[in-house]
């Protein structure tokens, strides 16, 4: 009989092995084999015959640290669904029809202008770009033709002086080609989150845009095209991308679920459009970390508890403090909110939704509230105080309920 101690992820378990047989209890880990004690059996000829064959013995012998990986099941895997799922093809973006249609014609002909892709997050505007540079080019030539950047990041007037106008100066020539890709006769400039450039890099740019124009194209994204200054956005083609509906993100939604094999019931999945609002890549996110915590059966409730939504009875409970008319109630109501941890800016949004769908109130109040809510949201963009400015348009939607002055209402 001979004693196996073998080391799992630094803890050391002991396993004993007769009459040839070797057991070995781990499901996916490195197996690291220190020392054995034999006493005068072989080993299975099958063990003789692996790498980790232990001669007889009658001492302990110090053997070389040797790994043998060993898998019990499918090892989960750790990529990222919005990644894994990310659309490879122009054709595959959901939603999108005249972009896809004006995209498709443009990789037949192979001649692209400056695009500007602007519209809410998630809708698929960096996963067509970066399909569109995959299928012009190929994997072969897209390091080389493609430049991507963040704009985020690098905004400033020194890259684009510097690393932009750099890659946009080189030349390209139709020698090298990779076979079944377009590879037009110039390269690409991918700027992520365009709007956020400052406006003497977005004014730098304009001059880069029409000296390099023959070997370059340059590709825009933003949220919002008003943040492009003129002379950028007149030279691009312009792109709106819509906010998915309800149908097309069910669609999306289900194909996941079925490749990773999530049970979604049709309560959770109204759940999920409603929290990501348009946004696939939110609602995509929200999904797989529902998954890793509730496992492959997921409800409506699971849904609202990873997503960031404050909870339907928290905004019932601050509305119905506004229409009691008594001021230390809605005090009490918002202090909770904010020792409970719920973002200010998260409430707002949800208050702002309830308001203007809510029946009982009249216009006039709506106009009242939702003016106050506007002022509230710059206010905290500006870095006010969330409990201030939360009991002030409660304050405000109370007195507004309530029918009270505005001058008697003034926090």
């Amino acid at each position: 009989m001979c004693s196996i101690v073998l080391r799992f992820g630094g803890a050391v378990e002991t396993h004993r092995s007769s009459s040839g047989k070797l057991f070995v209890g781990c499901s996916c880990f490195t197996v690291h084999l220190l020392y054995v004690w034999q006493r005068g059996l072989r080993v299975a000829d099958q063990v003789r015959r692996s790498p980790l064959y232990i001669p007889a013995s009658g001492s302990w012998e110090r053997l070389e640290a040797q790994s043998v990986f060993m898998m019990a099941g499918r090892q989960q895997s750790t990529q990222q669904w919005v990644e894994k799922y990310r659309p490879k093809q122009v054709k595959d973006v959901a939603y999108q029809d005249e972009v896809v249609k004006t995209l498709t014609n443009t990789l037949e002909t192979g001649n692209l202008p400056h695009l500007l892709f602007y519209g809410p997050p998630g809708t698929g505007k960096t996963s067509t770009a970066l399909a569109l540079a995959h299928q012009l080019f190929g994997p072969a030539l897209y390091k080389s033709r493609v430049l991507e950047l963040n704009a985020s990041d690098d905004r400033g007037i020194n890259v684009v002086r510097t690393k932009i106008k750099d890659f946009a100066a080189i030349a390209v020539g139709n020698s090298h080609t990779a076979p079944d890709y377009p590879c037009p006769p110039f390269k690409i400039i991918i700027l992520d989150e365009a709007d956020s450039m400052t406006e003497d890099a977005q004014n730098a740019l304009r001059r880069t845009m029409e000296t390099y124009s023959k070997v370059t194209r340059f590709c825009f994204i933003c949220n919002y095209v008003s943040r492009i200054i003129e002379p950028l956005a007149s030279r691009c083609a312009k792109y709106r991308f819509k906010p998915l509906n309800e149908d097309i993100m069910t669609i999306r939604v289900r194909h996941v679920c079925q490749e990773e094999g999530i049970q979604l019931s049709p309560e959770a999945l109204s759940t999920l459009s409603k929290v990501s609002g348009g946004d696939l890549r939110r609602a995509i996110t929200v999904l797989q970390s529902a998954a890793r915590l509730y496992g492959s059966s997921i409800s409506g409730a699971n849904i609202i508890s990873v997503s960031g939504v404050v909870p339907d009875d928290v905004l019932d409970s601050f509305v119905a403090a506004c229409k009691s008319g008594q001021f230390d109630k809605a005090q009490a109501v918002v202090s909770n909110i904010i020792a409970e941890g719920y973002p200010a800016s998260q409430i707002l949004n949800q208050l702002f939704d309830i308001v203007v769908s809510s029946p009982d109130i009249t216009d006039e109040q709506k106009a009242r509230i939702l003016e106050r809510i506007a002022e509230t949201d710059k206010a905290l963009i500006d870095g006010a105080d969330e409990f201030l400015q939360l009991l002030d348009v409660a304050s405000n939607t109370l007195g507004a309920l309530c029918n009270l002055s505005q001058e008697l209402t003034a926090f």
